[in-house]
């Protein structure tokens, strides 16, 4: 009985979180007031809204069709990396960080409200930046679609925003991952559609596109290998002789991830090699050498973008793991690591351990984002998710398959200790 129970409470989460990523993508299609669809089509064709490309993969194509949910659920995102920032290196908003279930709360109430600020200042450069072109996007320069489209892609974002946490508290899976894994998911049928359709017109033979899917299927299993990779350290406890002979383990591990950043580098990067370009598009200025140099998929922008994912890899490692703060938990625990002192050394230790790993892990995300850049630009390739896409996406599924496991394995060992002390009962 406590079985079925738990089983019929694990599909509702899922049919829940169906449910909620269902009406999203139905939003996708909902335009906002005031929006001509068919110039909004001829600026996407036509490769002047480059620097909105990233937006629009995570949006599933909301963006292109400037729907209500065009902006997604980027504002949030940029303001949950601002606050993770900003508590790094603020003292009291650290404090405030430890102070447990009320400080988290506090932040993630100064995180939305940083969310609405970002979201209105990306919806006006959306408006301005479609309304300043040749041709207008809006059937009117009237003030009142400026304000119209500002309130309705704020509006959407905050309603994603709700859906996230809605799906992260009712339904299973991280609510915002799951809602930019839905949006980059939806450009993978067109994107098969693409490459059936060269292979009909003789662009690609039909052997070139079995060894393409082959190759992108051994793409991904090799990001998921890497991702699911990490590096054991040894906790050794105090008092081991008296755990031993109490059939208790002596030591644990700490688990370090290959891949420490996560997949903060690549959209750190991209974003700052798309913000000279925007600039540009904004004052309308048409400068030929900045816009050749930032070329996707030119030896610049490769170079460059590389660069800026091993500086961001460092940077953001050093802020997700503080070594000194871990140093300092084991002493406090009466915990160390075998054959390491604890305090300054065990944090010496980490900071290199952990800056041989963020090398790896920088050289692994290098790779993962030049090679679909290559494949791009230089071969054809329709492949329109391109390796931060690639790296969202195998991360979510993870987290989604670890928390089903989670929420099954939970449900076994309670039902096994339901029925022991049902007989402890019984025997009384």
């Amino acid at each position: 009985m406590v079985q079925n129970n738990a089983n019929k409470e694990l599909k509702q989460r899922i049919l829940f979180t169906i449910f909620i990523l269902l009406i999203y993508r139905f939003g996708t299609f909902v335009p906002i007031p005031g929006i001509n669809t068919e110039v909004i089509k001829n600026i996407f064709n036509s490769g002047s809204a480059d620097m909105f490309g990233m937006i629009n993969l995570f949006s599933g194509g909301a963006l292109e069709r400037m729907s209500i949910f065009a902006l997604n659920i980027m504002p949030y995102i940029t303001s949950s990396i601002v606050m993770q920032l900003v508590t790094s290196m603020h003292k009291g908003l650290e404090a405030l960080k430890k102070e447990g279930e009320y400080g988290r709360a506090k932040i993630n109430q100064y995180t939305r409200y940083l969310t609405i600020i970002l979201a209105f200042v990306q919806s006006f450069g959306v408006y301005y930046a479609l309304s300043g072109s040749q041709t207008s996007a809006f059937v009117s320069d009237s003030p009142l679609y400026m304000w119209t489209t500002s309130v309705s892609l704020v509006g959407g974002t905050v309603m994603l925003m709700w859906f996230g946490e809605r799906i992260t508290s009712s339904g299973i899976g991280n609510g915002i991952s799951l809602i930019i894994f839905v949006g980059i998911v939806s450009s993978l049928p067109s994107t098969i559609v693409q490459v059936f359709d060269l292979s009909k017109t003789g662009v690609y033979s039909f052997a070139v596109v079995i060894i393409f899917f082959v190759l992108f299927i051994g793409f991904l299993m090799t990001v998921c290998f890497v991702e699911k990779v990490h590096k054991k350290v040894k906790i050794q406890y105090p008092n081991a002789s008296m755990m031993k002979s109490a059939g208790m383990s002596d030591s644990s591990f700490l688990p370090l991830k290959l891949n420490i950043s996560g997949v903060i580098p690549p959209i750190f990067a991209s974003s700052i090699l798309m913000f000279p370009v925007a600039i540009m598009q904004f004052i309308g200025s048409e400068n030929d050498l900045i816009s050749t140099a930032l070329r996707r998929g030119g030896a610049i922008y490769l170079i460059a973008f590389a660069s800026l994912i091993l500086f961001f890899s460092y940077f953001y490692s050093s802020i997700v793991f503080n070594t000194v703060d871990v140093a300092n938990n084991l002493k406090k625990s009466n915990c160390f690591i075998l054959g390491i002192r604890p305090g300054q050394a065990t944090a010496e230790y980490l900071d290199k351990l952990v800056s041989r790993l963020t090398m790896l892990g920088a050289i692994y995300l290098i790779f993962v984002c030049i090679v679909p850049e290559i494949l791009v630009t230089n071969y054809s390739i329709p492949l329109q998710i391109g390796g931060t896409g690639i790296l969202i996406m195998v991360n979510v599924v993870l987290d989604l398959v670890n928390q089903i496991q989670s929420h099954l394995f939970a449900n076994k060992y309670g039902n096994a200790n339901n029925i022991k002390k049902r007989r402890i009962r019984v025997r009384v």
